[in-house]
Order: C-alpha cells, then structure tokens, then sequence
C-alpha cells in the first residue's frame, strides 16, 4: 500500500505558491503581502439581456459569472448529496434547516463559491441559502441546480427516453424544479421527492442548471435506434443540430421545456445536459470494455439559440480511475501536470478540445474517497479508494488547480459529507442492499468521498470484557461501532508481541471463518478469510477467481479489475492492516490505520470493519455464507478466540439490532490544502 502524503502536500504548497505570485489580479483587487490576490466581491450583479435578467453567460468565449469586481471566469464548487446517514437517497424530507445553516456555513469557511445538488431540495434548504447569501452579500454560495430523471425505465427492456411515462415525468419534474428556485411551488410528499412549499426565490443566486443523468449507454443505443424517425421540432431556446441522435434531440426539446419554464420567471443561466466519459463524444480504441465506449451524447449537437443569452456548457462527470482508457490511451501522455504526463489531464484537454469554440468545459463531479478499500487502479495513484484523508484532500486540490491550468472553466469536488447509503462494484454483492445506509463500510469506497467525515458512535450493548485472573494477559476489550468492531488487548507489564485472532461468525463446523494475525515486532497485521467465505468469489464470473483459490486460508483482498484483454486481474490488498493513530485530534491522524500500540497503557488495540469478518449488515446480524450467490445467515454474535503471546482466551460479541444511528461530523484532515486551493481559485 503506497503512502505519500508528505510528497503530496509538498507538492501542492509547491503549486499553490506559484500559482499564487503569477498571473493577473482579478479586477478590483490588490495583492496580499503573501502574493495571493486579495479578497474580491462575488455580489452579483446580473445583466439585462432582450428583458431577461442574466446572471451568468456560456459559450464560444467561456463561462462569465457577473459580479460587482468582474467576471468569474473559473467556478469552484462542491456537490452536495439529498440525504444524511441511516436515511436512503429518497428519504429527502428529514433535512432540516439547522444541517443547511451548518453546512453552508462549513462550506464558506472552506472558500466554496458554488454549491451543487442533484434535485429539488426541501424548502429549507432555499431558505436558509437565502438567507445565507443576505447575511454575506460580498461572498454568497452560489447555486448549481440539478433536475434528475424521476423514471429512469428507458434503461430495460424495449423502454427509451421517449416512452410516455419516462418524457413526462421529466417535463415534470423540469417545471416543478424551476418553481421551487423560484419560491412558487406546492407539492406533496411521495417517495423520492421532496415535498412542502417553497417561498423563497433564489435566483438572484442561480448561476447554471445542469440536468439529466450519467447516460445509460444500451438505453442511448436503444433510443437511437428505435426513435430515429421520432418527430422532431426546435424550441425557442434550444435546438437539436441537424446531425443530432434520438437521444440528442430528447434533451434539447426538454432543455427548452426549462428554458420555456425559466424565461416566463424573467431569467436567463447556462444550462447545460449531464455528462460523462462512458457516452462522452470521443472514441477510445484502448478502452477494454465495449460499453465504456459504445454510444455517443454530444453537448455540440444540443445547442441554445439566440433567444437564450445564458448560453450552455459541457459538463462531465469526470474522475482519474475509469473507464480504463485513461490509463492505456498512451496518446493522452501528452499533457503534463505537476512535472508528470498525466492522462487524466491528458483527457480532460481532449475534452476541452472537441467543445472549444462553442462551449467551456466544466467538471462537475471529480475526486477521490478517503476509503479503507479501493475498486480501480488511477492515474497517477488517483485510485478509486485506499486513501487517506489528507491524500484524498491533496489530490482534490491538485485536480482543481490541474483544471483551472488546462482552461477549464470549472470544478465541482464530489461529495459535501460521505454518504452511507452508497454502493460499489466489488462489495455490492457482499452486502444487504436493503439496510446498506445504516452501517459504514470502509470497504466501499462510495461510501467516503466527503469532505465531511462522518464518525461513528458506539453501538449501544456493543462490548465485551474478559479479565484473566493470571498470566501476561491483563485485559481484553472487544466493543463495536457503526462501522468496526474493536478489540483492545492490555498486557499485565507489557503490551502484546503477537496477536493471533480467530472469528467464529457463520454457524457451522468450522472453528474459525476470518482470523488476525498481528506480529508488533514486525510491525504487520494481516486478515484472512476461510476459501469458502472470501467475497472476492461474488465478483468474478466463472469458477477462477484468484491465483491462490485452492488455498485453506486467503489473504483478504479486493478485486479492483477483472482479467481483461489479456491484462491480468488486479487487487487491493486491504486485508494488509496499517498501523497508526485514527483519533483525528492526534498530530500523527491516519484514518488509513487499523492497528496501533499504546505503550502508556501496555495495550495494542485493532479495529476490524465489520465487512473484514463477514457481516452483510450488523444492524440485522446478517452475515455472508457460503455459496454463490452468497447466503444471508443470521447470526446471534461472533465469536473470539484469542491466543496472546501464547495465553488462549475466548469471548464472543452480541449486539442488539438497530435501525438509527448515531454519528458526529468534522471536516476532514487535509482541507486546509483544499481550502487553500479554493482561495487560489476564487479569491
């Protein structure tokens, strides 16, 4: 497991320094006695444009955003997600107005100027982004509003985007979308909706409306080929060019319906369809799997007219781990960033390329997850996981400052706060689908993009303690939270030598399904899985999974790409503990670590995540059995035993199940770089 913080946060004071003392001021600002150009006004000030009023424009000259000390030419921004932990996506109505007032107040601390989100938000979260914006009139959050698609059915069967329940309730959800930044809606609640009334008008802080979703590629395929002759007519304010697909002309003529919707309000932003490179408009020979390169959604065929003076831009969802042709297109080593080729700027410049003259380019949604487990190989070391939070931030700040450097017009960091609802590839088929939002797992890397951690409480009733009257062994203390279990084991006179651990947690004849061993002389740990029960047997078709299958005991690994056009597969060993100190308060934090000695109290304490023994949802004490598919098994606890230097203990854990969670929040280790990069780019 590679560790490189140090370098990382050298490198990126290196590049935040340069970046400071070079280039121009903005307009209306003197430079800091550090070389940073001083704070400027964000306070908007819009434009009349044939009687609209025009906040932000886009198009063959970039993206402007009016404000009283100039034009914004770069957006920095932040997607914020619709639910909190123990709530699943849809579960929208419990936000309350105090978690906006909290975040929004978060969020300018760290330099955000814009704000994302996917959908319609509860009437709270305009109203405290109102009120937010008049207490703070010179650095307001700006907002970017998503409209998502209600009906996603054009992905099965013989369904397309056409299909009479998918369009309308997309136009629906258009207009109703429009309203509530306007203030002027009334809605009742329904499962995945936010209901209530929205009276408060944000507009004045609307800077551009991205809609739609990540393309289906086989529904765009569909929908091209079976609505080809679909009737067809241009809007007012944005039309279908001449070459566009089915699926191109869908978008325009509902580009327009909120384009319609927003002109009657008097109003005019970019508005711009939701992108990203599995249907962007380029062709990628390296890429190995055929539907990471199979259909097309091309924002140059889906442009505004004279009409709409906001304009539109291209907008990605963009990260440096996938689709594979990243790594393999050798013809993106062109670009360099940090002294480096770097393909992932490498494509993001082919990206820029194929719209400029046009439209800007803007990335809205890019990063990095400070997760235990991984599931891609990136560029550079930008996996898709098994970062820290300070390298998870690091990056994050390079990646922003690498786009603003390529002429990029804007960056949106994704997430706000980690999301537990969230599933990925390699641990989907691990898990309960159904009560994945009320446990952590730090093996699913979805799980933990935010810049706002989100620590677990103890389990109530969680714990277990056994106090041998004799021998070196003085004390051992096994507790759980919502996303370990924990197990502490204090010496008589000295901490432990070695640690070896074995978990009984599926009922049945085998003395062990998942063991520790902890060697603090050498200073490793490693966790294995009985054959049987390894999960990486779920995630590979076919009965050859790994190299070593036929071995008793497996290393516990996760599979982070399959053997693919004669590439072998590749794995994340995430089984190899790390030691070090997870209290986030300690200098020395590592939220990577698994493992540490205390030498004050002669103890050496592990934290196991609950998925590393088993369990496919603690709260219902529901584990991964054999098979594949792999059984549920209900289980009563799990059982301990223990061999310390020699001594054998044994004690088994219970916990009650649960539904709620408790949890706190902090901002991550390592966003004072990110802040720092968010100050270079929007002062």
């Amino acid at each position: 497991m590679v560790r490189r913080p140090l370098a990382l946060l050298v490198a990126l004071a290196t590049l935040l320094v340069a970046s400071a003392c070079g280039g121009d001021s903005p307009a209306g600002s003197g430079d800091t006695d550090g070389g940073r150009p001083a704070a400027t006004s964000w306070e908007p000030a819009p434009r009349t444009v044939g009687g609209l009023d025009v906040l932000a424009t886009s198009g063959p000259d970039g993206l402007a955003l009016h404000t009283a000390s100039g034009d914004k030419t770069f957006l920095p921004g932040v997607n914020l997600g619709s639910t909190t932990p123990g709530h699943q996506p849809g579960e929208i109505d419990h936000l309350e107005a105090a978690t906006y007032r909290t975040w929004f107040g978060q969020m300018s601390e760290l330099g955000i100027r814009v704000v994302r989100v996917y959908a319609v938000h509860p009437p709270a979260f305009y109203d405290e982004l109102a009120r937010f914006n008049q207490a703070h009139p010179t650095a307001p959050l700006y907002l970017v509003q998503g409209v998502y698609l209600p009906d996603e059915s054009y992905t099965e069967g013989r369904s397309t985007l056409y299909t009479a329940s998918v369009d309308r309730a997309f136009t629906q959800e258009l207009r109703e979308t429009s309203a509530a930044v306007h203030g002027d809606l009334t809605r009742p609640e329904r499962p995945g909706h936010a209901g209530g009334t929205w009276r408060t008008d944000v507009s004045p802080w609307l800077a551009s409306w991205i809609v739609g979703v990540e393309w289906d590629p086989q529904g765009v395929v569909r929908t091209d080929r079976l609505e080809s002759r679909a009737a067809y007519r241009p809007g007012r304010f944005f039309a279908a060019t001449r070459d566009a697909s089915a699926t191109e002309r869908w978008i325009a003529r509902h580009l327009d319906v909120l384009a319609t919707a927003e002109a009657e309000r008097g109003t005019s932003v970019p508005v711009a369809l939701v992108n990203w490179p599995t249907t962007d408009p380029l062709e990628h020979p390296t890429e190995p799997l055929a539907s990471e390169d199979l259909a097309s959604v091309d924002a140059m065929h889906v442009l505004p007219t004279e009409a709409w003076p906001g304009g539109t831009f291209a907008s990605f969802h963009a990260y440096p781990y996938y689709p594979d042709f990243q790594r393999f297109e050798k013809g993106l080593d062109g670009v360099t960033w940090e002294g480096e080729p770097d393909r992932y700027a490498g494509y993001l410049t082919s990206l820029r390329d194929h719209f400029a003259g046009t439209m800007p380019l803007v990335v809205s949604e890019f990063g990095v997850p400070a997760s235990l487990g991984s599931a891609h190989d990136g560029t550079r070391g930008r996996d898709q996981g098994s970062h820290s939070e300070q390298d998870a931030m690091a990056m994050d700040a390079s990646m922003l400052l690498m786009m603003r450097d390529r002429g990029i017009a804007g960056g949106f960091v994704f997430s706000w706060e980690d999301e537990w609802f969230k599933r990925t590839w390699n641990t989907t088929d691990h898990q309960d689908p159904e009560r994945r939002q009320l446990w952590h797992d730090p093996l699913t890397n979805e799980q933990w993009f935010g810049l706002v951690a989100t620590d677990t409480e103890q389990v109530p009733d969680a714990a277990a303690e056994l106090v041998p009257e004799g021998g070196d062994t003085k004390y051992v203390y096994v507790w759980a939270d919502y996303s370990y279990v924990h197990v502490e084991v204090t010496g008589r006179e000295l901490p432990p030598t070695r640690l070896a651990l074995d978990a009984d947690v599926v009922p049945g004849p085998e003395g062990a399904d998942h063991r520790l061993r902890v060697d603090t002389e050498a200073g490793t740990a490693q966790v294995q899985v009985r054959r049987e029960l390894d999960p990486v047997r779920l995630d590979v078709p076919g009965p050859t999974y790994r190299p070593d299958q036929d071995e008793a005991w497996h290393d516990l690994q996760l599979i982070t790409n399959r053997a693919q056009a004669g590439r072998p597969a590749e794995y994340d060993p995430v089984g190899r503990l790390v030691q070090g100190s997870w209290e986030p308060e300690d200098p020395a934090y590592d939220s990577m670590a698994t493992w540490q000695l205390d030498p004050d109290q002669d103890t050496l304490k592990v934290r196991l995540p609950w998925s590393m023994l088993g369990m496919a949802d603690p709260s219902s004490r529901t584990a991964l059995g054999e098979g594949v598919p792999a059984k549920l098994v209900e289980v009563p606890g799990i059982g301990f035993t223990l061999d310390v230097d020699g001594e054998q203990h044994e004690l088994d854990l219970t916990w009650p199940t649960w539904n709620r969670v408790e949890y706190t929040t902090r901002v991550k280790a390592g966003a004072d770089v990110l802040a720092e990069a968010y100050a270079d780019l929007a002062p």
